[in-house]
């Protein structure tokens, strides 16, 4: 036996295996990016303006489908009334990409949002956010008074007929209306109404600094 020889290491000696157990499982919450998102969606196949039928849906796939060919199609404005930007359904480069198209199409046309709250998307970071950011001169988002009575539906209008409707905010069920100027014009009225008597939110404005 070598007596110059090293001792062996700590790390060389075969350890006991340790039992593990898991705590359970928890959310972690960090601003989404490009790569973590899922597959693509794929809009609804009905023509803004052309499609009569009132069009149901009652799960997230069919809301985002039917959001998104609203929001590609729109060439004038796009309008949202949301609880609080809804991340599921707003924040995805195919919405993302729908508006920056239409807000550099031309400068008349116009993104208007109104949250009741903005604090979650500040915080986890939302696309939509980012482009007002970028783009703010047609763009804008306020917040619904507090002090003024509020609709409890989620809706989205796009141009003079479009319209996605989800009459209890915290559902995913509604309906989708590609060619309804009557009851677009309605929502419109009360969204106008709405933004009115908005206030720009906290949040926000030190988001934007």
């Amino acid at each position: 036996m070598n007596e110059n020889a090293p001792e062996p290491a700590e790390n060389d000696v075969e350890l006991p295996a340790i039992e593990f157990q898991s705590p359970g499982r928890f959310s972690v919450h960090n601003p989404p990016s490009p790569q973590a998102e899922g597959p693509a969606w794929e809009p609804a196949p009905f023509g803004l303006g052309q499609h009569d039928r009132l069009e149901r849906f009652s799960n997230p796939e069919g809301a985002r489908a039917h959001a998104l060919a609203l929001m590609q199609q729109a060439r004038r404005r796009i309008y949202l009334y949301s609880p609080d930007l809804e991340p599921w359904l707003y924040n995805n480069g195919a919405i993302q990409q729908a508006c920056t198209r239409l807000l550099v199409s031309d400068p008349k046309c116009q993104v208007r949002i109104l949250v009741r709250d903005l604090s979650r998307a500040v915080k986890e970071g939302h696309r939509l956010l980012g482009l007002s950011r970028r783009i703010s001169s047609n763009f804008q988002i306020r917040r619904i008074n507090p002090d003024h009575p509020s609709e409890d539906l989620a809706y989205l209008i796009a141009d003079d007929r479009g319209l996605l409707v989800r009459p209890e905010h915290d559902q995913y069920a509604g309906y989708a209306l590609y060619n309804d100027p009557g009851r677009t014009r309605l929502q419109q009225t009360r969204f106008d109404q709405a933004w009115d008597m908005s206030i720009t939110d906290p949040d926000l404005r030190n988001f934007l600094i």
